[in-house]
């Protein structure tokens, strides 16, 4: 298990890195940001994985988020992969801005031609854990995982999944029901097929009905978001939730789009959130 260092800078007494390898789960080179806190110097600490959204890469979050100051004061690792996979370059990925290059939608995949490298939630369930986990000082016991709309899905539906590998979760602006508004039905139309039933293991409001995640959830939703009343409609998965008896905190803040600003506004209540639920 190698992976090339690509660049690597010192930020609040912390490393912040970036990093690409093989990826066996995704068939090609992968490309992932760690932010390692000043506490890595001595020991295991608890990790948070970051899903990032449509078009982003594994740099945007560590761009614009202003997550690693409350992150070195707390202690915590920060890891955010790409968004998909990159190359082998298949026909038709870069059509769209939400769908193919840098809209994995965090599923794996099993249409042609996307079904041999676009498993995102292999990549990222497992591979990449275990990267982590094996050559940077993560404490594998303690993971968590939070993301912003498409990311916030795979945050999710990654989280309902694999409850006992995230301890702990939350999301921004999450495409939190994708069966039910147009950029899931496009994404999951074209890697899962078009019988529907499949779709339920990749939809956080039908997994949070037959599974809830056992430990609260946080979202953040601002009122001014473009895209909340056709893409997010976080009232389902509020529905949703209430429903199974899961314990929801879903804040929704006037004025706030679905931007960075957003999510810079409330990073430090995501990351204490983590802290407190990954403390022990």
């Amino acid at each position: 298990m190698t992976i090339e260092t690509i660049s690597e800078h010192r930020c609040f007494g912390g490393t912040q890195g970036f990093y690409r390898h093989a990826s066996t789960a995704c068939a090609g080179p992968m490309r992932f940001s760690v932010y390692r806190p000043p506490q890595a110097a001595r020991g295991h600490v608890p990790t948070l994985f970051f899903l990032a959204g449509l078009t982003c890469t594994e740099e945007t979050f560590m761009i614009k988020a202003g997550a690693q100051k409350i992150a070195a004061e707390l202690g915590l690792m920060l890891v955010a992969p790409d968004t998909s996979p990159r190359e082998p370059r298949l026909p038709g990925d870069d059509a769209d801005w939400d769908f193919g290059q840098g809209a994995g939608f965090y599923l794996d995949a099993t249409q042609a031609p996307w079904a041999a490298h676009y498993r995102m939630h292999d990549y990222v369930s497992r591979e990449l854990p275990e990267i982590v986990a094996k050559l940077f000082p993560a404490d594998p016991k303690r993971f968590g995982i939070f993301g912003h709309s498409m990311g916030g899905h795979g945050a999710l539906v990654l989280g309902l999944r694999h409850p006992q590998r995230f301890r702990s979760l939350s999301a921004f602006a999450p495409i939190s029901s994708p069966s039910q508004v147009p950029w899931g039905i496009k994404a999951f139309t074209q890697y899962l097929g078009p019988d529907r039933a499949a779709w339920t293991e990749w939809d956080a409001n039908a997994l949070v009905r037959k599974r809830p995640y056992g430990r609260p959830i946080l979202i953040d939703q601002g009122l001014a978001d473009k895209f909340l009343e056709t893409q997010l409609k976080p009232e389902l998965f509020e529905a949703a939730c209430k429903t199974a008896g899961q314990k929801l905190m879903l804040r929704r803040h006037e004025g706030y789009d679905h931007g960075y600003y957003f999510i810079e506004s409330f990073i430090e209540d995501h990351l204490r959130h983590h802290a407190a639920a990954l403390a022990g």
